[in-house]
């Protein structure tokens, strides 16, 4: 289990120390994958089974404060957090997702990268995927 660093305000990131429910996740090694720089943990509000989070060690709130190391080691972590999924949930499909900012629904200002399976059956008409954060666009 790796340490979790402060808040990077070189980076242009809010320079406040704040209570995060993933920072204490990070301490705790309540997670089932990590690398040097992310750790993968279920997610407490699952929209499927499996649904889980890439969560960097370092807080910041954006994907777009992730250094370039940063988003090496978010791919690398999708690609193995896919295979263990795979094992334990044999999903047929997956969403890969970043919510940045309230606007766009992130509820947790430490960034995040959802990953969620998908399985036949699991809503009426999956066409249009991601499209459906907002309802009347998905369709097209």
């Amino acid at each position: 289990m790796g340490s979790v660093p402060g808040i990077d305000s070189s980076m242009g990131i809010r320079s406040v120390f704040i209570m995060c429910v993933f920072c204490d996740k990070i301490k705790c090694g309540d997670y089932f994958y990590e690398n040097d720089k992310v750790v993968a943990l279920y997610d407490a509000y699952p929209v499927s089974k499996g649904h889980c989070l890439i969560v960097p060690k370092r807080h910041f709130d954006s994907y777009f404060y992730a250094t370039e190391g940063e988003i090496r080691a978010i791919y690398k972590a999708i690609k193995v957090v896919r295979k263990i999924t795979d094992e334990r949930y044999q999903p047929d499909g997956y969403n890969i997702g970043v919510n940045i900012g309230e606007v766009a629904g992130q509820s947790v200002q430490h960034m995040h990268v959802h990953i969620i399976p998908r399985y036949v059956n699991d809503m009426q008409d999956p066409k249009g995927g991601v499209r459906g954060v907002i309802p009347n666009k998905q369709k097209y």
